[in-house]
């Protein structure tokens, strides 16, 4: 069983978009359905309330035309056009499809962060953690909604076992970032946060790509776009994380980066479990 999941950083954009960007973020897009993945998750889709256009379905529709398709978009009284996920997944799968509050500060629960997919046997479920923000304005509120997040994956770890992916926003350790010295006080290296990702784990859960790739350096998931030399020099953050009930870690065969070429921002993870 494969599954992709990705912070695509607008749907709109990688679809109907002009710019080059756009042109790179499709051919990633093409790399994904490539894989014949089973499930994709995508995050921070940034779309309207209402989801997807007619556009929007009529290209997933030729470019994935073997998925179903479900969303959550941020909606009152969150901002517009903000956040947001989706998961494609092939039409012979039948999931019962969720779209769980958790008891966030407000408005996060409004924000289009959670879906969750339950099977016979396991749950899959996807998250784009919010951002703490410039000067850490959202610290407070981010450290709840880590709480009851890891409150929620324990409810369903308690059922059957979960696979969750997402942008979780938190380099754990220091090996998870290029720069750890000059980032202690920045949103995703706070020790806050990355005491909160440590809890999470506790709770009953693996990070796939250290239990099967162990301590390697330099592999990230994502290069601020705003730093035209993070690319290129490897200058990253690994904060998209395939994770996964304890006791399902050894089924687990590949969890990995996908390769995006130059362009910068969030990469595509891969897990590829025998379930």
């Amino acid at each position: 069983m494969i599954l992709i999941s990705w912070n695509i950083d607008s749907l709109n954009a990688a679809l109907t978009g002009t710019s080059s960007r756009a042109e790179e973020t499709r051919k990633v897009l093409a790399k994904i359905h490539d894989q014949d993945a089973d499930i994709i998750a995508i995050q921070e889709t940034k779309l309207r309330a209402t989801g997807p256009t007619k556009k929007h379905l009529e290209v997933l529709a030729t470019e994935f035309p073997e998925y179903e398709i479900v969303w959550r978009s941020s909606e009152e009284p969150a901002r517009k056009g903000y956040a947001g996920t989706m998961y494609l997944y092939k039409k012979e799968l039948k999931p019962e499809v969720t779209f769980p509050e958790i008891g966030a500060p407000e408005p996060m629960d409004q924000e289009g962060r959670i879906i969750t997919l339950e099977f016979q046997e396991y749950f899959v479920t996807q998250v784009y953690t919010p951002n703490s923000g410039n000067g850490l304005k959202r610290l407070q509120e981010r450290q709840i909604w880590d709480e009851k997040y890891t409150e929620y994956l324990k409810t369903l770890d308690d059922k059957k076992p979960v696979l969750a992916s997402g942008d979780y926003n938190c380099a754990h350790e220091e090996i998870d970032l290029k720069h750890p010295d000059n980032n202690h006080h920045s949103a995703g290296f706070t020790d806050e946060e990355r005491a909160g990702f440590t809890k999470l784990l506790n709770a009953g859960f693996t990070d796939t790509f250290r239990e099967i790739n162990g301590n390697v350096e330099g592999v990230y998931s994502w290069w601020a776009q705003r730093i035209r030399t993070a690319k290129a020099n490897n200058s990253g953050w690994r904060i998209d994380y395939w994770i996964t009930s304890n006791r399902i870690a050894d089924k687990v065969k590949r969890s990995e980066m996908m390769d995006t070429g130059a362009r910068a921002d969030h990469c595509p993870i891969l897990l590829d479990i025998d379930l």
